[in-house]
């Protein structure tokens, strides 16, 4: 019984489901640069690349196996630029009897597969993405019966299942989390190792082009592209980063410096969202690195907590509240995107640096994402869907499965605290602490309001008064409640005033820059 057997772009493995038991004599491997994948939002110019250019190699893998590949390029004249649009196509070129695929990672990519059936009028068999850890149902299991899910105790129960920095049923070290000992930021004079980038080939520059042509707009930078696109180039990263940066990761993973985007940090997420990496092989490698002495314990524990933990939990926690998880707004959150995250034109010199990283290598490490811009869409009460858009769009590993719980649950706390247990909300003081992106900003964390008032100190109180009704019974927030609650009445009154007057001066539009905070009050 010949099948053809779908394999999208983020599926790009040979272990992948779908290829399960295929036969090369009669089996057929469908893949398509579908259009409207690339367009549904303004995906970096960079991403594109990236998922383009690795699923032209993987297809070259394939057909070097002697698997018959149905490959549709995004610039044949003939695409009809959507998925199913594509399979009706390619049914009529071969002679096939079923359909296979892998589960997709988005909910809206799911409700197309289901009506493929009646569609084409074939038996389609979606197959479950056993490429995570913990399946979908495994998480149901879990999540059973809670009123909120924590990450701390589902991650312990995967390092339990696992193995992974365990001796004799206990945590390695005594301590499931190391947490604590990674909040430091980057000594003056650190040695800062050189990433490893991989220069693009042929084909990678043949996608360029075509990415170029078609999707001039788009936001970000094409060049300088460095990222793997093949599995042994992908590897290669891995291996890099277990040596050059692991040993250091720990102690500054929550740290920022201008000009340094990468700093110690993994930068193997693309390749383990887009399939040329396994969770299971880079948690491994990290533990071995830690067993024969090469990197210490809070840096090893600390980057597997992102993957064993936060990556597969948040991929649990979409898939077990989708589609009504996206819907929610618990904070009431209305204010559109400002402009500045698109242009990076801000006095803001956190944002316009984190934007510029961004620009350049479609990338920005975990902080950047969650203090600086997801910390200021917070405290501004930016519309959930548009910054999650915004960040589905900019990032190369950003895909609907990983990005949304991310955004939606831990950075705009639109859940209402289901995935996280309080907002993460910070004055200017934290960025000034974890980072020198304060030093020569228009803006001084100092200054708490006034002329030169750094707009996150007022809009974190702003935020603080505007949702007491919603986050005043929260344990986790009954210290800043109390500090602004002792607040001198006028002085309140006074932030509130200048937050508003920052707020109404942020555009969602290119031709009206925002004012400086502190000049709020006096310019209206």
């Amino acid at each position: 019984m010949a099948v053809l057997r779908v394999v999208l772009g983020d599926q790009l493995t040979r272990e992948v489901a779908a290829l399960d038991g295929l036969d090369p004599a009669r089996d057929v491997v469908l893949m398509v640069e579908v259009a409207d994948e690339t367009r549904y939002v303004p995906h970096h110019k960079q991403k594109i690349v990236f998922i383009l250019s690795a699923m032209r190699h993987f297809a070259e893998e394939l057909k070097a196996e002697g698997i018959a590949v149905d490959y549709v390029r995004l610039d044949d004249p003939e695409n009809t630029g959507s998925f199913t649009g594509e399979l009706k196509r390619a049914l009529a070129r071969h002679a096939v009897e079923r359909i296979v695929a892998t589960e997709p990672g988005e909910w809206r990519v799911r409700a197309m597969m289901e009506t493929w059936g009646a569609e084409t009028g074939l038996p389609v068999e979606i197959r479950e993405d056993d490429r995570f850890i913990a399946s979908r149902g495994r998480f149901a299991r879990w999540a059973e019966g809670r009123k909120g899910f924590r990450m701390e105790f589902f991650y312990r129960e995967m390092r339990r299942e696992t193995g992974l920095l365990m001796e004799e049923g206990e945590p390695v070290g005594g301590q499931w989390n190391f947490d604590a000992d990674n909040r430091k930021p980057l000594p003056k004079g650190a040695r800062l190792p050189s990433r490893l980038r991989f220069a693009p080939d042929a084909i990678t520059r043949e996608v360029m082009a075509l990415v170029a042509s078609r999707c001039p707009d788009h936001f970000g930078d094409l060049e300088p592209f460095g990222w793997a696109v093949t599995r042994p180039d992908a590897l290669e990263a891995l291996d890099h980063f277990i040596t050059e940066a692991l040993p250091f990761f720990g102690d500054v993973q929550d740290a920022m410096k201008r000009g340094e985007p990468f700093l110690y940090h993994g930068l193997v997420s693309p390749y383990l969202n887009a399939g040329l990496l396994t969770a299971r092989e880079v948690c491994l490698a990290a533990e071995s690195a830690y067993r024969r002495g090469a990197a210490p314990l809070n840096a090893v524990e600390g980057f597997i907590r992102q993957i064993l933990g936060w990556r597969e939990y948040v991929r649990g926690i979409y898939w077990h509240q989708m589609p009504a998880y996206a819907e929610t707004n618990a904070l009431g959150a209305t204010r559109p995107l400002p402009w500045f995250y698109w242009s990076g034109e801000t006095d803001l010199a956190c944002i316009a640096e984190v934007v510029g990283d961004t620009r350049r290598h479609a990338y920005a490490h975990h902080i950047q994402r969650l203090m600086v811009t997801g910390n200021f869409a917070l405290l501004a009460g930016i519309r959930p869907a548009e910054i999650e858009a915004w960040y589905l769009a900019v990032y190369v590993d950003a895909f609907d499965w990983v990005e949304l719980p991310n955004v939606h649950g831990m950075v705009m706390f639109a859940d209402g605290g289901l995935l996280a247990s309080k907002p993460y909300a910070a004055s200017g003081a934290y960025i000034d602490r974890m980072s020198d992106y304060c030093a020569g900003c228009a803006y001084d964390p100092k200054v708490k309001v006034g002329e030169g008032a750094c707009p996150f100190n007022l809009l974190y109180w702003h935020f603080i008064d505007a949702n007491a009704g919603k986050l005043k019974g929260n344990p986790r927030m009954a210290m800043p409640y109390k500090t602004w609650e002792k607040m001198e009445a006028g002085r309140k009154a006074q932030i509130l005033e200048e937050a508003e007057a920052f707020l109404d001066a942020l555009s969602p539009e290119p031709t009206r820059p925002a004012a400086k905070a502190g000049q709020m009050a006096l310019d209206i």
